[in-house]
């Protein structure tokens, strides 16, 4: 499905870029509207911690529930009008879930946005795989960096509205309107045209009809002779695309693993088991996230130069070495730098894991970044609770461990990412 082009990408191809943009821009700021409110409506609901966070819960469940759908609607009706649409209800899930006034409603509203956010994830990272085609080297990394942007801008609009005393509804309507209005208008300059390329399905149409044409030459005595190693080759053909996909889920859920160690544990590490300070220990997950970001604007050019399966390698060595190090000598200074370290080293896995997955022959288009997205997500759910059960039985610096484990399970399974272009 890689299409090669010599040529500088024409305008066309360079609004698209810049709509993709966009969309992964007001996807990342959506939901960081709301996260600096919840402890508001926390409050203004009167519940207990049980209840909030089963709630919050309700979010990924949603992704979870909805995510399999993503890339039936993507080949029905376009990446483009699929990711519009997702973000559009997404800011209305988010805005019902400010207003909600029961813990049901509260509830219902983050179900609702957690199942509109994984549809958009899914449509335009196929969007953006598809334009990078056009383009002919990576740009996909840079869509992720301008979704970490996104985030802070959003997170960032949350204070502010604190600060000017704008209620939920006022500061989430805002918030809604303007990203709902600028994906629309970022629409207009999506490409058009169905997402499978045409090219590629000349030549999947060409094989096909090679295939049909010289099983109609051979005599009977020879397609009798000839059909057990044709069924051997699709069996192995199957094999080998399963293990691709399940290397691929693993890969991204490593980087899952890692940004969510970041945001759920390490604060909690620095604070209680390193003793830091609040603004010190808050120092870790913006370590993590900054990184990150650093190393997805700069991993379109790595990639280019040395192959996905050479940075993400690095990455994995990276993230491990790091973080080993911040975990085996603890110090509040050491682990910021090891969530930094790990941040950088992933940085890259998620978009190289969709794109390798968008790629795999033999699936319907968009099925296999569906999945990589839909376990990756099932795995976000998963690793508190896992990283929280080692911690009780041994300590959080044990739990913690995961983060090195997950940069040593991508220097492993690496090799089904692509290697430098020749």
């Amino acid at each position: 499905m890689t299409v090669d082009v010599l040529s500088p990408p024409a305008p066309a191809e360079r609004q698209a870029r810049t709509a993709v943009a966009v969309l992964f821009f007001t996807n990342g700021a959506l939901f960081a509207n709301l996260l600096p409110r919840f402890p508001q409506i926390k409050a203004d609901l009167g519940i207990g911690n049980a209840a909030y966070g089963l709630a919050v819960a309700a979010f990924p469940t949603g992704a979870i529930v909805a995510g399999l759908a993503a890339g039936a609607l993507v080949r029905r009706y376009g990446s483009g009008r699929v990711a519009v649409a997702g973000t559009v209800l997404t800011g209305i899930g988010v805005l019902a879930a400010g207003l909600s006034g029961s813990v049901v409603l509260f509830a219902t509203a983050l179900l609702l946005a957690g199942a509109m956010d994984a549809v958009t994830d899914v449509a335009q990272n196929a969007h953006g795989l598809r334009v990078q085609r056009r383009y002919g080297r990576s740009i996909i990394n840079s869509f992720h960096a301008i979704w970490s942007i996104g985030a802070v801008t959003g997170g960032s609009m949350a204070a502010g509205a604190i600060a000017l005393d704008l209620s939920l509804g006022q500061h989430l309507l805002i918030s809604a309107v303007v990203f709902g209005i600028a994906a629309c208008v970022a629409l207009r300059f999506c490409l058009t045209g169905p997402d499978t390329e045409p090219d590629a399905e000349a030549a999947k149409e060409e094989t096909k009809a090679e295939t049909n044409g010289g099983a109609a030459r051979e005599t009977g005595a020879e397609s009798r002779e000839l059909a057990p190693q044709r069924e051997e080759k699709l069996r192995k053909a199957r094999l080998r695309t399963g293990y691709v996909l399940a290397a691929l889920v693993l890969i991204a859920a490593s980087g899952a693993l890692v940004e969510d160690a970041g945001s759920s544990w390490a604060a909690l590490y620095l604070s209680d088991s390193l003793h830091a300070s609040g603004t010190l220990a808050a120092s870790g997950y913006i370590a993590l996230v900054g990184a990150q970001f650093v190393g997805r604007m700069i991993g379109d050019r790595l990639v280019d130069r040395f192959g996905q399966r050479t940075v993400a390698r690095s990455g994995g060595l990276i993230a491990a070495v790091g973080m080993g190090l911040a975990l085996a000598v603890p110090t509040a200074t050491g682990t910021i730098l090891g969530f930094a370290t790990a941040g950088f080293g992933v940085a890259t896995l998620v978009p190289a894991a969709m794109h390798e997955a968008d790629e795999l022959p033999g699936l319907k288009p968009g099925s296999g970044l569906t999945i990589v997205s839909w376990l990756m997500r099932l795995g976000f759910l998963l690793s508190p609770p896992i990283v929280g059960l080692v911690a009780d039985s041994t300590s959080l610096r044990v739990g913690l461990l995961v983060v090195p484990l997950a940069g040593l399970m991508v220097m492993v399974l690496a090799g089904v990412l692509q290697p430098r272009r020749r």
